[in-house]
């Protein structure tokens, strides 16, 4: 079974002497190696027998106790070739009062034939006298339970005179009893104190938190026994009083980091104090290393974004120890870290204004230090709120395009600014504007967000003033006469003026009827601004109408009130002429605009009264041919009860003789008639001529 700890240890100090003795003979524990380095004898000088007969030289006696029968077989070989080892054994159960003769003993002389001597497989002899040439004997047949005893001598003399440790290896199919292999008293491992060294090969390493350091041993004791019952665990400064029990160390010692301490594993037999088992050590070596944890305070500095008073910190990222092993636990006051409460859970998002944090630093032993953290704001990144003025845009006027990135939000270079529509935009970076150099908005506001190389940032508001355009508000659309011109002024108060005429004054003249367009410059905006000069509408003559030599002139459209003449000399307000000539005549119409009159020809018919329709070709007919030219000429008859009785027209060669619609002669008396049609112009003027006339009918 592989063991966590070193086997047994037996001494190689040359003034241990007190295991030279058949009654205090070494306990061999189990089939672990021994390595000793015998010098002298102890107090007796025992009657060994067998091939033993020069007595004791350089001696050790060691006390074995078979725990599996089998054949047991060992290998002594000295670390000097030079050294001449001799041994026996005794037994079985056997009293070192009465050991009798050695059952296996070699004396054989082997120097320089071979310094190794011991008992082996091949062997078939039990005792080699002094100057035999065979090292070894033959193999034991041995029982569980049996006792035995070995002695092994140093012999030296003046021709022979190497002492040298000896290192002996078991071999067989026989185990040796030991309470360090037997599961029944020893069910668990063992588990050596403190750590691996960095070179394996070293003692292990129990680290203390002081250096120097009053160290309690016996803290020890319970990790190393592991909950194995009836052993016992002492420590020491010496091998050989780890191996012997002597001088252990009982209370708290002040220690160093640099001298080796032995601690020993013992056992008691719970049923039998003077079991040879007793006397079984197991020892291991340990030293101690200066695991002081020496911290350091650190600070870091992050950014007081937008002035906000805190920053967000990773406290866990402040250099205070380099070890990754440790923990660290984070306290806003030096009398929290001491009394370990309220201790700050969020670490790597801890979010503070400038402040001093604690922090202890515990290592895989438990060793612990303290450190400060310093928390800092970098320097704030400077920003002003600022006002961007543009002139509106001609098609959207409540609009204009700013360049944002010409506020002057900050004098610090190598920043980086991003622009966004509201200020919660601007803290999460949401909505960016990637227009800033031709943003088309109306007034309102944005929000910048200016960042430094180490990403802090502050927010500044950005106005945007869209300024309104700048009218004439004296520059009018005009109606004029269509013949005549006029003068268009833009007014006062602007910085330029550039017509559509190319002019650059506040006024143009000479100006006639159509569509300008003057831009008016006003601080660093133009506005254009159009204008129209109408033709006035002219009047039309919706109708005339004659009665004898009467006539009424019907005007609409243009600008009332209107004047009418007869010769576009002589003007009057009334639309009625009287007394006029039978014949053509022109009527001339004009509206307040004074413009150019419009003119109509007329015809004011021969006015016929009396018709005597008997054929002797004097007044027979009316006859209304001459105005055969006009359009829709039309003449109805009416009797005196308004009953139309005839219709004079193209179809009767615009004649009337008298007659009704069915050719028969109508009685004499009076009727009324209405003439009317369109005037050849080009608003086809309608005219309504009416009178009466008398028919006589002499048949």
């Amino acid at each position: 079974m592989k063991k966590l700890l070193l086997l047994i240890f037996f001494g190689i100090s040359r003034a241990f002497f007190a295991q030279a003795d058949c009654a205090t003979a070494l306990a061999v524990c189990g089939n672990s190696n021994i390595t000793y380095s015998p010098l002298g004898i102890g107090a007796v000088n025992e009657n060994l027998g067998g091939c033993l007969s020069s007595g004791e030289h350089n001696s050790i006696w060691y006390k074995l106790t078979i725990a599996t029968s089998g054949t047991l077989t060992f290998d002594l070989v000295p670390n000097d070739p030079g050294a001449d080892y001799d041994w026996a054994i005794y037994g079985p159960n056997v009293s070192c009062g009465s050991l009798g003769s050695p059952i296996r003993c070699n004396a054989a002389t082997v120097v320089g034939v071979g310094a190794s001597t011991g008992m082996n497989m091949t062997s078939t002899i039990t005792n080699a006298l002094g100057g035999s040439p065979t090292p070894y004997c033959k193999y034991m047949d041995v029982l569980a339970g049996q006792t035995y005893y070995l002695y092994i001598d140093n012999w030296v003399d003046v021709f022979n005179p190497t002492i040298a440790p000896f290192a002996l290896t078991w071999g067989g199919t026989a185990t040796l009893a030991s309470p360090f292999t037997d599961p029944a008293t020893q069910p668990y491992p063992f588990t050596p104190p403190g750590v691996p060294a960095a070179n394996p090969a070293d003692p292990r390493e129990v680290v203390v938190c002081v250096n120097p350091a009053v160290f309690d041993f016996s803290t020890l004791t319970a990790g190393i026994l592991n909950g194995n019952p009836n052993f016992y665990v002492s420590y020491h400064t010496s091998q050989n009083d780890a191996l012997t029990g002597n001088n252990a160390i009982t209370v708290p010692t002040l220690v160093n980091m640099t001298s080796v301490y032995y601690y020993s594993i013992g056992y008691t037999d719970p049923a039998n104090p003077t079991s040879p088992l007793n006397k079984c050590k197991q020892i291991g070596t340990f030293k101690f290393r200066d695991g002081k944890i020496t911290t350091k305070n650190a600070t870091l500095t992050q950014c007081n974004n937008n002035n906000a008073g805190t920053a967000l910190y990773d406290l866990t990222t402040a250099d205070v120890f380099a070890d990754p092993t440790v923990t660290k636990k984070y306290y806003n006051t030096l009398s929290d870290l001491n009394a370990g409460i309220n201790e700050i859970t969020n670490p790597m998002a801890f979010i503070s204004a400038e402040a001093t944090i604690y922090v202890k630093v515990t290592s895989t032993f438990g060793c612990s230090g303290i450190a400060q953290i310093t928390l800092k704001f970098h320097p704030v990144v400077t920003v002003t709120d600022a006002t961007l003025r543009s002139c509106s845009i001609e098609s959207s006027p409540s609009t204009a395009s700013f360049n944002l990135t010409s506020a002057p939000v900050t004098g610090v270079t190598g920043v980086v600014k991003k622009y966004y529509p509201s200020a919660t935009d601007a803290a999460n970076q949401t909505n960016e504007i990637l227009t800033g150099t031709a943003y088309i908005a109306p007034s309102g506001v944005v929000y910048v967000r200016v960042s430094n190389a180490q990403g802090c940032y502050n927010i500044a508001k950005v106005t945007l003033v869209v300024i309104p355009p700048v009218y004439s508000t004296t520059l009018k659309d005009k109606i004029i006469c269509v013949e005549d011109k006029t003068t268009l002024d833009a007014g006062p108060g602007f910085n330029s003026y550039l017509w559509s005429t190319g002019a650059t004054t506040q006024t143009i003249t000479n100006v006639g009827v159509g569509t300008y367009w003057v831009k008016l410059k006003t601080g660093d905006c133009t506005v254009l601004q159009n204008v129209k000069v109408y033709p006035s509408e002219q009047p039309v003559v919706s109708n005339i109408e004659i009665s004898n030599t009467t006539v009424t002139v019907y005007v609409i459209g243009g600008t009332p009130a209107y004047k009418y003449s007869l010769d576009n000399i002589n003007w009057q307000d009334s639309n009625v002429f009287t007394n006029l000539k039978r014949g053509d005549a022109t009527i001339y119409v004009k509206d307040s605009y004074d413009c150019d009159p419009i003119d109509i020809s007329i015809v004011v018919p021969n006015l016929v009264n009396v018709i005597t329709p008997n054929g002797d070709g004097y007044n027979d007919i009316i006859d209304y041919s001459a105005l055969a030219n006009k359009k829709n000429l039309v003449m109805n008859i009416f009797d005196r009860y308004g009953n139309m009785i005839f219709q004079v027209d193209k179809s009767t060669g615009y004649k009337w003789e008298g007659n009704t619609r069915g050719g028969v002669k109508v009685p004499t008396g009076n009727y009324w008639y209405s003439v009317g049609w369109n005037e050849n112009d080009k608003m086809s003027t309608p005219i309504k001529y009416s009178g009466w006339i008398v028919v006589k009918n002499r048949d």
